[in-house]
């Protein structure tokens, strides 16, 4: 099982293949944003790796990234699965930005289906 570090939450393992925002929110206890669902589409559920950040990524993750000038500066947990032991960072929380929830809960899967492709150098 991977090992997944939330920074100030814990440290947690968690099943493989889960999704990291769902193990970010139900086995770590953070209240991250995932606005649109997490269809990759709002980038609320971004993440800072600190270590252990994945080589491959979601084509999905790499456009809205793109789009919003956050490539190279983080990820979506949405599109990410946890596969491996990460050290991670949640950037956008319902806490730190004072809104009514998180968002519609995520599907287990990810979502749009994930078209994998190496992560950006």
């Amino acid at each position: 099982m991977p090992r997944i570090e939330v920074e100030g939450a814990g440290d947690f393992q968690v099943e493989e293949g889960k999704r990291l925002v769902l193990a970010i929110e139900e086995d770590a206890g953070v209240d991250i944003l995932h606005r649109c669902g997490a269809y990759a589409k709002c980038t609320t559920c971004r993440v800072e790796f600190l270590e252990g950040e994945p080589g491959k990524m979601t084509q999905a993750e790499i456009e809205v990234l793109q789009s919003r000038g956050l490539l190279g500066q983080a990820r979506l947990s949405c599109q990410v699965l946890c596969d491996h032991d990460m050290n991670v960072r949640p950037l956008m929380t319902v806490t730190s930005t004072g809104l009514d929830g998180p968002g519609k809960t995520p599907e287990p899967n990810i979502t749009p289906e994930p078209e994998w492709v190496d992560k950006p150098a």
